[in-house]
């Protein structure tokens, strides 16, 4: 009989893994890494439940961390077969699976450096050259084309939007049929694809990171000229830290808008992440996944300073004339951003623009949520500055938006799984989806199995 069980992304928007399995074979739906507060972090750390050896196949719906960034470690501990992929999230895993790695590589050094673990030596999850041996096992599938594996499954890709390549998947095995949604992304978004409908299934898995909360309808455009204005008007800098992977892009497009409209002046955009850059490269590698023409790509990309190198990055957090700066990460949990909120944070005339979801237990949820002083680099730095959250350039549907992907489908499922979201978020979806479908749901806990 074909079971279910979720390793990952079960009552947290972390660490999504899904494993199905019939007749000692098993496949795994995204193979994320945990993020946000320490108690899943750890999570990283503690072996799967099943030997990687033991799976045959990975499919993997898109290429944010929190979806593919445990597949160096399945790879380092044994896994042997395909990791499936889009053309585009191939791509963007590859650059994502790289800087993970070289992060990995980097805490555990500073650690070392300044004794600061409680393992000696402390050691990473898995290093650059782990990850690389990950992107050798992806075999690419086009959206809408027929994958038939040796254990009797088959699946299609269908586009979810959310970012470049994402998918949600159409699986049939053992005489079921399921939809894994991936994550889903916004209806009308000015870049990405709508979400295509879903198809008939006994089985649907949907995420719920936005599903008790209804995105503010304010034209997005609008409000990010409101927030410039006003730290222009005060002489500072605004610092935007954001996904490297399609939040940055987002972006890019809205300062483009503003500076075509005259509101930007002569104001700087700097794009200061060197996998940002690389992203936005691969719009123009992968035209036929997003709404922008090459010309467009051109014109709307150009408009930032794009800087690779880490002095070049230093000197825009020594400078203090008014600018923007875009950089990774989007949860503030690391990399060159960390430097920007150091020097930006403590002045009063400075904006901190928070763009997308922010995850329990990172520095970004708790600048959400009002946090007065950031723990940084082993430092406590005040928080004098604005900071301004606009959720309306989240990449996640909404909760009306996953019910109207949801009700789309065909037929009523057998039963829906409601995953990839805080507790409050998927009891939400789970009420809303009885209430107005009458479809029966469950938001499955952690390891919890179910039979098909």
């Amino acid at each position: 009989m074909l079971s279910l069980k979720s390793l990952g992304g079960a009552g947290t928007v972390t660490g999504s893994k899904h494993l199905l399995t019939l007749g000692g074979h098993r496949i795994l739906i995204d193979c994320g890494l945990f993020q946000g507060l320490k108690n899943l972090r750890d999570l990283n750390w503690t072996p799967l439940p099943v030997s990687p050896r033991d799976i045959d196949a990975v499919i993997l719906t898109h290429a944010h961390l929190d979806h593919c960034g445990y597949l160096p470690r399945l790879v380092r501990e044994g896994y042997r077969g395909k990791i499936y992929a889009t053309p585009a999230t191939r791509d963007v895993a590859e650059l994502i699976l790289m800087d993970s790695g070289h992060l990995q590589e980097k805490d555990a050094e500073f650690l070392n450096r300044h004794k600061l673990s409680r393992h000696q030596p402390a050691l990473p999850l898995y290093t650059v050259h782990d990850a690389q041996n990950a992107v050798e096992h992806f075999s690419t599938v086009e959206f809408d084309q027929t994958v038939r594996l040796s254990n009797g499954a088959w699946f299609r890709f269908h586009r979810a939007g959310h970012i470049l390549g994402a998918a949600w998947v159409e699986m049939a095995w053992g005489g079921q049929r399921i939809v894994f949604s991936g994550d889903i992304g916004r209806y009308g978004d000015p870049l990405m694809p709508d979400p295509s409908r879903p198809v008939e299934a006994d089985y649907v898995m949907i995420e719920s990171t936005y599903g008790n909360r209804i995105h503010d309808k304010t034209d997005p455009e609008d409000a990010l000229r409101a927030v410039v204005e006003r730290t222009i008007k005060r002489g500072g800098t605004l610092v935007v830290p954001a996904f490297a992977v399609g939040r940055a892009q987002e972006l890019l497009y809205y300062f483009w808008r503003l500076k075509q409209a005259g509101d930007l002046g002569d104001v700087p955009v700097f794009l200061d992440s060197p996998m940002a850059i690389d992203a936005t490269g691969l719009m123009s590698r992968h035209p036929r996944d997003h709404r922008l023409d090459a010309e467009s790509c051109k014109k709307v990309f150009g408009i930032a300073r794009y800087t690779d190198d880490v002095e070049a990055s230093k000197a825009i957090s020594s400078s203090r004339v008014p600018k923007i700066v875009i950089s990774a990460s989007g949860m503030a949990t690391g990399g060159r951003v960390l430097h920007h909120l150091k020097a930006f944070a403590p002045d009063p005339r400075n904006t901190i623009l928070l763009a997308g979801f922010q995850a329990a237990g990172t520095r970004g949820r708790a600048l959400q949520d009002g946090a007065k002083e950031l723990k940084i680099h082993g430092v406590w730095i005040p928080v004098n500055a604005e900071v301004a959250h606009l959720d309306m350039l989240s990449a996640h549907a909404d909760a009306d938006e996953l019910m109207r992907w949801l009700s789309g489908s065909p037929h009523p499922p057998r039963k829906v799984f409601i995953v990839h979201g805080e507790a409050e978020a998927s009891e939400a979806l789970r009420v809303r989806i009885g209430r107005e479908l009458g479809w029966a749901s469950v938001v499955p806990r952690l390891d919890q199995e179910f039979s098909l």
